[in-house]
């Protein structure tokens, strides 16, 4: 039913308009009465309980940050399976991000263009939203993310990161830095180790108690991957996401023309699988058995989330796949993983 829903309905809207209908449709099912409804019949199986980063995760699978920027969403989106949710990218300035139209489909490679910049209400606003979700028993596991206000110089950077921690880190079950993504200019300078050692030593001392991740993208190379997986463990980190969007278009199924149309951005879905499964095997390899990873990219069925386990992965998220299979998704991945 979701598939004809997609094609003759949604794939027709701007998918910035489709996103936020559906994110009103996903704040429903947040509603107690609803979520009631839905829990017998989207909550994940005991089996697939997972304990990282001192939290108990109903399972390994969740969503990626992203898809709810501002934390409106969170309570729907575990009504609806997800074993967490990672919410933001959220600024320490609230602001609008890149001119519209700056999300695109790539419908043939199951795929996505965005180039949104970090568009949030800035962090004292979702800091009353994650109050109010804090004593919230029934609501996922919620992770934050962070990242650079586009009005802050990168030189500046440390104490912009710092801001939205100290605000932030109190409300949340982990903290996730995010130096990786394409649509902040000069954002990915900040994985340089000689860049990054700084900004997350102070941020982790912002953060006190709450886990700390950094999140990387899969542009970096093999030695940069080691680095930064090597100064994680050096600085006592928790653990790092891999992986952000990629600015590649290789090998796309898409017509020349459509993908030109779309422009810069950063591209997620399908074709990111490969090389996700490549960052998150050399990071597993890097790192002690104890740290969590968290991989992000190209996930779609329950086959891939048990490849990305089986590969090292503590954790699993996904995003664009929500959009092509629709609101049941994490339900079938868990049933999928249980299977």
């Amino acid at each position: 039913m979701y598939r004809a829903l997609f094609s003759l309905v949604l794939s027709r809207l701007d998918p910035e308009d489709a996103h936020h209908l559906a994110m009103r449709v996903i704040r429903i099912a947040g509603t107690r009465p609803i979520a009631r409804m839905l829990r017998p019949f989207t909550r994940p199986d005991p089996s697939l309980a997972v304990s990282a980063l001192g939290l108990d995760f109903p399972s390994p699978f969740g969503v990626a940050a992203g898809f709810d920027k501002d934390a409106h969403g969170a309570l729907g989106l575990g009504a609806l399976g997800f074993g967490h949710v990672e919410v933001g990218t959220i600024t320490a300035v609230p602001q609008d991000g890149n001119p519209r139209p700056r999300l695109f489909r790539l419908i043939p490679d199951r795929a996505v263009v965005n180039r949104m910049g970090f568009n949030n209400a800035g962090a004292e606003a979702a800091a009353h939203r994650l109050a109010r979700l804090r004593g919230r028993r029934d609501r996922p596991v919620l992770g934050v993310n962070i990242g650079k206000s586009r009005i802050v110089d990168v030189a500046d950077a440390t104490e912009d990161y710092v801001r939205s921690a100290t605000l932030l880190a109190p409300l949340a079950d982990y903290l996730a830095v995010n130096v990786s993504s394409p649509n902040t200019p000069g954002l990915r300078t900040l994985q340089a180790v000689e860049s990054l050692a700084p900004l997350l030593r102070s941020v982790k001392d912002a953060a006190g108690a709450t886990p700390l991740l950094v999140k990387i993208a899969p542009d970096l190379d093999d030695a940069e991957v080691d680095a930064v997986a090597a100064l994680a463990v050096e600085l006592g980190l928790d653990g790092i996401i891999a992986t952000n969007t990629t600015l590649s278009r290789d090998g796309l199924a898409s017509a020349p023309d459509v993908v030109a149309a779309a422009g810069a951005g950063g591209l997620s879905g399908a074709p990111l699988a490969g090389r996700a499964l490549e960052v998150l095997r050399r990071v597993r390899a890097a790192v002690p058995a104890d740290f969590c990873v968290i991989s992000v990219g190209g996930v779609e069925t329950a086959e891939d989330v048990r490849e990305r386990l089986a590969a090292g992965a503590t954790l699993v998220q996904g995003y664009t796949a929500f959009l092509y299979r629709g609101p049941f998704w994490a339900r079938q991945i868990n049933r999928g993983l249980v299977g």
